[in-house]
């Protein structure tokens, strides 16, 4: 029997809750273990951008002991019109680490249908959005069977349109993504990764953007920007304190007062439910 090596508070979360979705460079199987113990909630093993051509049939190998030993962990395949495509999936589809996929350059909703399909029933998919024609079709792509929450890959989408990487020029995005979450059932999207040489000042304004924008994951490219990063999406002491009087007066037999009481009290129990997952509430 193997040994579990991912972190037992992470590993216990459920995906549609997290927040810090940490990209490891498959290739390098020495970081793979730092990635597991960190307090990262999801772990993703990557064997499309971070990986040469010539170095993914390693990185696909190391990934395959690792989901075959203890490690717990999603995987970034190849995008679907790659060489790679294929046996990426028949190589991880069945491992008992496997928490399910990233599809890298998602544009059309068949594309994570026919990945679920051809992976095994039920396996997950992240629709990585990462172009115009892949935004532009993000309700489409989060109706898709198979579909398990949208993430944005900012630098292509830039690359794609010639943004800026300015909050403001892609805030029409980052929307499209939380409404097309929204139409498609799913848990808030997971916006792009600061920079891996950002400091923790910039993470969490990095951060403060994301939330603002209804989203509610974001990519991570160092371990060390993941506390930082789960502290600023998590729910503040102000939201946990003012959640607190909310529920306090509630309990307490307050009477409804206007038309905005029972959404503030459900915004109450929402926080708390949230801080109470990520151990903050009693904190």
């Amino acid at each position: 029997m193997t040994e579990t090596i991912r972190n037992a508070r992470a590993a216990a979360l459920p995906a549609k809750l997290s927040r810090s979705w940490l990209l490891v460079n498959a290739a390098k199987e020495e970081i793979f273990t730092p990635a597991q113990t960190s307090e990262a909630d999801s772990v993703i093993f990557d064997l499309e951008a971070s990986v040469a051509d010539d170095k993914k049939l390693e990185a696909r190998d190391n990934v395959v002991r690792a989901l075959e030993n203890g490690m717990s962990a999603w995987v970034r395949i190849n995008k679907m019109e790659s060489e790679f495509w294929d046996d990426d999936l028949a190589a991880v589809a069945m491992l008992p680490g496997l928490r399910g996929v990233m599809l890298p350059e998602t544009e059309r909703p068949e594309q994570v249908s026919y990945t679920a399909m051809r992976a095994k029933a039920g396996l997950p998919v992240l629709a990585l959005l990462e172009s115009a024609r892949g935004v532009e079709n993000a309700t489409r792509i989060a109706e898709a069977p198979g579909t398990f929450r949208l993430a944005f890959g900012t630098n292509d989408f830039r690359k794609d349109t010639g943004f800026s990487g300015d909050p403001m020029a892609l805030a029409y995005a980052r929307s499209r993504l939380t409404i097309a979450s929204r139409m498609g059932g799913l848990p808030g999207p997971i916006d792009g990764p600061s920079a891996a040489d950002a400091d923790d000042e910039k993470v969490w304004a990095d951060a403060e953007v994301t939330h603002m924008m209804g989203m509610t994951g974001k990519l991570v490219l160092t371990v060390d920007q993941v506390n930082t990063l789960n502290e600023a999406m998590s729910p503040s002491e102000d939201e946990r304190d003012w959640a607190r009087q909310m529920l306090e007066a509630a309990e307490g037999g307050s009477e409804i007062t206007d038309g905005s009481y029972l959404p503030r009290l459900a915004r109450a129990k929402k926080i708390a439910s949230l801080a109470d997952t990520y151990g903050l509430w009693n904190a």
